[in-house]
Order: structure tokens, then sequence, then C-alpha cells
């Protein structure tokens, strides 16, 4: 990095920001208001920095994330756990809002991840509902689970809240399903996703909000980011087995239970899974080998704006 370059990290909390810039080490904060990320874009834009380096906060980190990336800035939000393990690994255990703003500087400067285009404010909202219907079943299984062992007084209340919770799910569904059948593109997405034996509306709702790279990536790139790219856990003449890890949790999770689904009743996927299991793979293994060959298909249908036709697809 040459002398005129410089990464900025900031630490996003409800109340303030902490801003730290590599390599002057200047250091400030500011507000976490209106007001306040008008100040720090600013001061951002003064300093003409290579990379700004933000931490996913639960959503707190959105609204100056916006604000940076509508001025050009370059800005990324990374994973807060890769972060602390950076940290960790650098000797930096202590962890205030102004030394977190400094480690996400040294951060930036020393892996500069490659910054991604920002979901736009559909997208974004067609998440926060697709975040709202989990949460809502999380809540309906966990009353479910409570209504088995409950008390008689209180049983009949569960059983209200039960009801509710179902209403709502139902009505988070249809909100789903109208917002996806307004736009005329995720319309088109969605018809040429669930045009595949296996993909249903949770699947195709969840690869429009969580993964809108989806079409735009090469197969390894896209398997990185999702996490179904299978990692090595060699050392000298140990080889260990390999494990999937990291990525994007809310993809895998609904890529899973499609994968299930297409291992019974999609052709193509159902073969691969039976001819892995014949060779004597774990069944489990067998079944991430789907997670990965189904996103590979949907991938390479959007890329090319084409429905699936089993004669399509290659065996492999």
């Amino acid at each position: 990095m040459s002398q005129s370059e410089c990464t900025i990290g900031i630490d996003v909390s409800k109340a303030q920001v902490d801003l730290a810039v590599r390599p002057s080490g200047e250091r400030w904060s500011g507000p976490n208001d209106e007001p306040g990320i008008r100040a720090t874009v600013a001061r951002v834009l003064e300093l003409r920095p290579t990379l700004v380096v933000l931490e996913a906060t639960g959503g707190l980190e959105v609204p100056l994330v916006g604000a940076l990336a509508a001025e050009g800035l370059p800005v990324v939000v990374v994973n807060p756990r890769q972060v602390r393990d950076f940290a960790k690994a650098t000797g930096q255990l202590a962890k205030t809002d102004a030394l977190d703003a400094a480690i996400l500087a040294r951060f930036g400067a020393a892996v500069r991840p490659t910054p991604r285009p920002l979901p736009d404010a559909a997208t974004q909202a067609l998440a926060a509902l697709l975040a709202r219907r989990r949460q809502l079943l999380e809540m309906l299984v966990a009353e479910q689970n409570r209504l088995g062992t409950a008390p008689r007084p209180i049983r009949t209340e569960i059983q209200t809240h039960i009801r509710w919770l179902e209403r709502r799910v139902a009505q988070v569904d249809t909100d789903l399903t109208h917002t996806i059948r307004t736009s005329p593109v995720w319309r088109e997405k969605d018809r040429l996703l669930q045009s595949v034996p296996g993909v249903g509306p949770v699947l195709s709702t969840t690869l429009l909000a969580a993964l809108p790279e989806l079409g735009t990536l090469t197969q390894r790139q896209l398997a990185a980011l999702v996490g179904v790219a299978p990692l090595n856990r060699d050392s000298g003449t140990l080889r260990g087995k390999r494990t999937i890890w990291g990525g994007r949790a809310v993809v895998r999770q609904a890529l899973y239970m499609g994968a299930l689904v297409a291992a019974r009743y999609n052709p193509v996927i159902r073969a691969f899974y039976q001819r892995l299991c014949a060779t004597g793979k774990p069944k489990k293994v067998a079944l991430v080998a789907c997670m990965h060959k189904l996103l590979t298909i949907l991938n390479a249908m959007l890329k090319h704006h084409t429905p699936w036709r089993i004669h399509d697809v290659q065996p492999s």
C-alpha cells in the first residue's frame, strides 16, 4: 500500500460511531444519528480512502453504510467473527469501540476484502420480511414445545398465541409473494428457480433476498460465498475430514431443505445422491454435495435465463 492510500475502520454502536485511519493513526468518534452520519461521511470523503471497513452489527450499520455507498466510497461490511479472529491472531485481546475501529482499519489494510454492491431498498425490504418470517417460526416452534408440558391454567393462552403466530406467518407469506410478483425481475427469477424440482417458494425467496449475487458469480465463488465448498483439514501426513463452514447460514439452511426434497423428487439430484451413496459416501456428505450441485444448476439457469430442462443438465 502506498503512502497516499488509507484505510478507515468504523465501529458502529447504537449511540455513536468510532473511526480509525490507517496508516496515519488518526481517530475520532461521533453520534450515530442523521446529523452525525452526515458529518462522518463528509470527513471520510476528505480523506479519500481506498477502503472503508465496517462489521455487521445486526442492522445498526445499515444507515451509515448506505450513506457511504451513496457517495461512491469503497465500503465493505465484514463478518465480525473474522475480524475477532484477526484481532486475536495479532495479539489484540482487549476490546473497546475505539480498539475495534483500529482493528477494522488494520484488517482492511492487511486482508483487502473486496467491496460488493449493496442490496437496493427493495431487496433489503424483502430480506427484512424473510427475517421476520424466521423469527415468527422460531416463536411458533417454541410455543408448540411449551404446550406439551404447560400447566392447564396457561394452556389456553399458549394455544391462542399459537393460532395468532400461525396467522402472522400466513400473512408474511402473502406479503412475500406479493412483493415478488410486483417486481418483473424478481417474478421472472422466481419462475426460473421454482421450475426446478426441489425448489419451492421458501428457497426461491431466500435466494432472491439473501443471495442477490446468484447468476453473476462463478461456481467456485458462489460455493465459497454460501459456505458449501468443503474445506481441507490436512496437516503433514494427516488427512482430516473436509467440512463446510462459514458463508451465509440463512441461504445454506434453506438450500439444505431444498436438497432434501430434490434428492427424492429431482431426477438429476436423486441420481447424483444415489450414486454417491453407492460409492460409500455418508448420507450427510452426499447431501452436501447435492446442495453444491443444486446451487450450481440454479446459478447457471439465472446466468443464462433458461428454465429447468433435464436434458440440459450434464451428469457428474
